[in-house]
Order: structure tokens, then C-alpha cells, then sequence
């Protein structure tokens, strides 16, 4: 489910978007209008999709602006966020942005040209949060439905939640962040993630070296 989201978080959100004017799009517009310029950008330059380097470079640049981490670190915490330290929650929410960065460079080559439709909205000018509904069609036939849950952020939007299938990102890291945090605390769960993301890095480079 995990490699899904990450997939359509990355074609439909690395665009080079700035929102952040008077004249913004709707959310649902902005999604749309991202869409073509990206796959394009793909189909012209397909070999960044086999050099990780560049590959994190694209998401760095295109993807992460586009993504609200501070919200979404929050929400996955839940509770144990309001009783953490400031350096705590520093720390949380640098080790889930590197597990999301990571997790999207990863597994962004395993669909290849996905036809995407994205659905029409009404938002209202002082709404400040909005859901825009997709449908994605892979090329093993599937169509999986997407819905991005999107909030202002100064005058732009960001992504601070996906829903594949009718299952949450967020509530989904929630569930495993939760446990560990009731065994083994914020820090416990700081720890976890510091272990996780220094191993994918490892396993990065050893496979780097091998080439």
C-alpha cells in the first residue's frame, strides 16, 4: 500500500508548483496542471529514474516543498507529540521526513507511466483544508483511488495525508508509531526511526558500490 502512495505522491506532486501567489489555483487545479509537465519531464530524462543520486535530487527539489511534514509528523505521533520535548519533536520530525524522502525515492521506479485522473472540486476561498480524489491506472491493469488530503500553508497548499484505497498514510504510521512509543517512549521511537534510516542508508550505498 505503502509503495502506492509513494508513487502518486511523486508524479502528481513533484511538479515545479509556486502557489504561493494571489491568484492560486484550487487544489484540484494545481494537482492537474502539474500532472502532464511531470510524466513529460520523465519520458524526456527516463535515466534519472536508474541513478538514485539524481533521483534524490528530484524529490529534494519537486517533492518535498509540496508535502507538509510538520503536519503529517503530528498527526502519526498523535497524543505523545503534545508531551514531547521541543527537541524531541525536532528530532521526530526530522527521522519521519528522511523515512518519507527515503521511502519515496525507493520505490518511485516500480510504476512506470500511470494514467491519472483527477477529479473536479469546488473549495471555497476561505476553506482551509480540501480533499482531492484521483484514480490511477497502472500498468499492470490496476486502478487504485487516491485521495490526497491537502492544507493551506501560508498561501499554498501542501499534502498533509494520503488515503490509498480507504487506507490513511498517516493513521497507518499512527498505529506502529503508538506501540513503540507505549514500550519504549519518544525516545524509543526516535531511535527506531535514527536505526531505520541509517540502515536504508547503508544498504544505499553498498548497492551504489557494487554497480
Amino acid at each position: 500500500m505503502r509503495k502506492l502512495f509513494t508513487i502518486v505522491s511523486l508524479v502528481l506532486l513533484s511538479g515545479a508548483v509556486h502557489a504561493a501567489s494571489m491568484d492560486e489555483p484550487a487544489p484540484d487545479v494545481l494537482v492537474q496542471q502539474t500532472v502532464q509537465e511531470v510524466l513529460d519531464i520523465v519520458k524526456k530524462d527516463s535515466a534519472v529514474l536508474s541513478n538514485e543520486t539524481r533521483l534524490n535530487e528530484l524529490v529534494d527539489a519537486k517533492v518535498v516543498p509540496h508535502f507538509d511534514f510538520t503536519r503529517m509528523t503530528k498527526l502519526a505521533v498523535g497524543k505523545a507529540w503534545r508531551t514531547a520535548t521541543p527537541e524531541q519533536q525536532q528530532a521526530l520530525n526530522s527521522e519521519f521526513r528522511v523515512l518519507l524522502v527515503r521511502t519515496y525515492t525507493k520505490v518511485f521506479t516500480a510504476y512506470r507511466d500511470p494514467q491519472v485522473t483527477v477529479k473536479p472540486m469546488q473549495v471555497a476561498p476561505e476553506a482551509k483544508d480540501a480533499t482531492v480524489k484521483l484514480l490511477i491506472k497502472i500498468s499492470d491493469g490496476r486502478t487504485v483511488k487516491i485521495d490526497y488530503e491537502m492544507g493551506r500553508a501560508g498561501l499554498g497548499w501542501k499534502v498533509f495525508d494520503v488515503t490509498v484505497e480507504g487506507i490513511s498514510l498517516v493513521s497507518s504510521y499512527r498505529g506502529s508509531f503508538g506501540d513503540e512509543i507505549q514500550q519504549n517512549g519518544v525516545d524509543g521511537l526516535i531511535k527506531k526511526l535514527t536505526e531505520m534510516n541509517r540502515a536504508a542508508l547503508v544498504s544505499s550505498n553498498k548497492k551504489a558500490q557494487a554497480k
